[in-house]
Parts: C-alpha cells; structure tokens; sequence
C-alpha cells in the first residue's frame, strides 16, 4: 500500500507560512521623555524648546541643569532624574536671532491676550485692520484677533466707515519669549522664564 504523506498543510503555501523567530517589538519612549522642555541660555534668556529626552541628555552630559522639574522621573541602573520642565545652558552660547518676531495666527491671539481687539469677546481669527482689498498689508501692525461676529460685521470696511476705534494701536511683540510663542503652545509653567503674564495663554 502506497504510505500516507504526513506533512503539514503549509507547506503548498509558502505564503501562509510564519516566521517562527518574529523581531521583537521596539519599545515606545517613556511619555515622559517625549515631553517639551524650555532650554535657557547661561544668562536666563529662554533659547528654544527642545524634547524632554534632549534636556535629560544635556543634563547628564552636565551641559546644562534643571531649573524647574516635572513630577515625572526616569529611571536607570544608577540613577533616577526627575523630568525637567526648565533647564539652563552651564556656558553662554551666542545664537544670531532674526530681526522680527514671525507673524502667526498663534502669536497673534497670544498677544492679544485671545481677545477680540473690537468687542473683548473670545476670539476665533483674525482680521485685517486696514481690509487687504483696500491696500492693508499681512504685517504685526495691521493684523489683530477678533471674533467671528465681529469680523463677519466688519467685512472689508474700514474702521472710520464703522465708527470703530482700537483701545491699542497693534504692534510687532519684541523680546525672547517671542520667538518660541509662534509655533506651539506655551506650557504655563514656562511663564516665569518668558515674561508672561498669567492673563495670556497660547
């Protein structure tokens, strides 16, 4: 009698086969080491933000020291370090920073305090104070917060044509913390090395 061929079924399909030693999975990153972190140049001047990963590096390279720390701690075979939420450059490094703080829905509403500059209510966009239709240019003195209402209302008018008048003229925001304001959310406990008052988020 012919012998039975025992074998699994599998082997007709390669494709349906598995590898028997699978890679291991890569670890994620501990949340807290994929946080923000305020770098500080040696004289307190806020630089820029960097991951928490980062500062805890420069931390241990002694390159820089925690200012203010999270509650969040890492942990290794020899030490453990407390996430730091502030650290400051221990050498002074010169950084050549451009001349005008970038214009940014962002750093508008920050400025503004998220304010509309027409009526005080919470603002949703912004608007042109001169309407760009009649010649307004894209620039920190011409561009404000307002509400939807608000905007809606003025349209392309001008001011004048309303009757409206601004309590403050808008301006170009200068300092170091503005640089940072443009391109993410300012954690609050940032406030005290930036200048901020409590009354303004981003």
């Amino acid at each position: 009698m012919p012998r039975a061929t025992s074998g699994s079924t599998s082997e007709s399909h390669p494709g349906s086969r598995r590898d028997p030693s699978p890679r291991p999975l890569t670890p994620a990153p501990p949340r807290a080491t994929t946080a923000a972190t305020l770098l500080l140049n040696a004289t307190y001047e806020p630089l820029c933000v960097v991951s928490s990963r980062r500062a805890i590096v420069l931390v241990l390279a002694q390159k820089a020291e925690p200012v203010d720390s999270a509650s969040d701690v890492v942990h290794s075979e020899l030490l453990s370090l407390a996430v730091p939420v502030v650290v400051r450059l221990t050498r002074y490094v010169r950084v050549p920073y451009p001349a005008q703080v970038p214009l940014s829905r962002r750093a508008v509403f920050t400025r503004d305090g998220q304010t509309c500059v027409y009526c005080g209510g919470s603002a949703t966009s912004i608007d042109h104070v001169v309407p760009r239709s009649r010649g307004g240019t894209h620039t920190w003195d011409n561009v404000v917060a307002a509400c939807r209402r608000c905007n809606h209302t003025k349209a392309d008018r001008s001011l004048a044509e309303l009757g409206w008048v601004l309590p403050n003229p808008p301006r170009t925001p200068s300092g170091a913390a503005w640089r940072l304001l443009g391109s993410r959310t300012v954690d609050p406990r940032w406030r005290e090395w930036l200048g901020m008052p409590e009354s303004v988020s981003a």
